[in-house]
């Protein structure tokens, strides 16, 4: 099994995420092989909290150059996930 700190990269923080917050939806960055299950059990052992339901995007790396030089970002993966009503917020938020 893997570790839950590998799965769950970081969180996800912009204005339409914050926005989320109240309908207690949390975004993260998570591992590209991960599954929604891996998700759901890795998010509840780390902040202890009950996740109702877990969607995830993959995300594609944008294209990006530096003069005549071309590059590429690495494609990473989004999971959008809402909590139970009877669950208690993610603390770590709640500072922001």
């Amino acid at each position: 099994m893997k570790d839950p700190h590998d799965i769950i990269i970081k969180p996800l923080i912009t204005e339409k995420t914050m926005d989320m917050q109240q309908q207690k939806k949390y975004t993260f960055v998570v591992d590209k092989r991960s599954n929604k299950t891996e998700i759901k059990n890795a998010l509840e052992s780390i902040f202890g909290v009950e996740v109702a339901k877990v969607n995830t995007v993959n995300m594609r790396g944008k294209m990006k150059r530096m003069g005549r030089f071309e590059g590429k970002r690495p494609d990473w993966k989004k999971a959008i996930v809402t909590l139970t009503d009877k669950s208690k917020t993610i603390e770590f938020f709640e500072s922001m």
